[in-house]
């Protein structure tokens, strides 16, 4: 308090200087028009900017729950999709929702941690068994197949990237429906190879290449990528193509991890004729 009035008492004539300024400035806006309109529209301009400022700070910082409600719809939006039900033929036998069957479940999670310059590349989703992932569940995003979930705890699960020369992802050519094997060979993160499809195919660059359905990991038509060259193997009855990856693993932020409510069963069913 003591220090306050030093300043008042150091600094009087100044601060009588701006009361009177201030005293003067209130006497000429409120006595005459013109003053007046111009310090109103002025104000209004000056306080509309500190608003629509504040406005686009506040956007900014909503940034990560906008876009994490925008995942969740997605999965919600693609569990919808005709794709992810099963349509039962037999119109005799019972099926609990009338004559279809959701077959895959959607559900988002963000990605918290990822590599791409590795040869086993993986990476780490902030969902987990609490969520209802499961270990070989597929992951996609919305550009194409990600990877495969390897390992989960409570709340956080690992996926085995696309990025990975440990895996391949059955494959087809979507115009023509030849299928094959899709692996990465360990260089750069924009391109894998697509082995296992015929001579007699036909094949053109910027053919896409999608998932084949025939895993009971991923739906069928997934996108992969796009054709980028396509080579006749020395000796071989097969062509070795290029494929370039629709995901940007570079920028992944959000994906859906898919659940196949049939996969149990597809899976002991071919288990038992694998034993014959």
């Amino acid at each position: 308090m003591r220090n306050f009035i030093r300043f008042i008492l150091r600094h009087h004539f100044v601060l009588l200087f701006l009361l009177i300024e201030l005293f003067s400035f209130a006497l000429v806006v409120n006595y005459n028009d013109y003053q007046r309109s111009s310090w109103f529209s002025s104000s209004n301009r000056f306080a509309g900017f500190i608003l629509n400022k504040s406005n686009n700070a506040s956007q900014y910082f909503m940034l990560r729950e906008i876009n994490e409600e925008l995942a969740r719809e997605n999965a919600y939006l693609r569990g919808q999709m005709d794709e992810s039900f099963r349509i039962s033929k037999d119109y005799f036998s019972v099926v609990f929702d009338s004559l279809s069957q959701q077959q895959y479940v959607y559900r988002a999670a963000k990605v918290i941690n990822n590599s791409v310059n590795r040869h086993f590349n993986y990476i780490t989703l902030d969902k987990g068994t609490d969520n209802g992932i499961e270990p070989g569940m597929g992951v996609i995003s919305a550009r194409g197949v990600v990877g495969i979930v390897t390992n989960v705890s409570k709340r956080y699960s690992t996926v085995i990237s696309l990025l990975n020369t440990r895996l391949k992802i059955s494959s087809k050519l979507k115009e023509t429906n030849f299928f094959g094997s899709l692996e990465w060979d360990g260089q750069t993160y924009e391109y894998a190879n697509l082995s296992g499809i015929p001579r007699h195919a036909t094949v053109s660059v910027g053919d896409l290449v999608v998932t084949s359905g025939y895993s009971a990991i991923f739906p069928e038509g997934i996108l992969i990528g796009t054709v980028e060259t396509v080579e006749k193997g020395k000796g071989e009855s097969f062509y070795d193509i290029r494929v370039k990856l629709s995901v940007d693993f570079k920028r992944l932020a959000f994906v859906e991890v898919i659940g196949n409510n049939m996969k149990e069963e597809q899976v002991e069913l071919e288990n038992i004729t694998k034993n014959d």
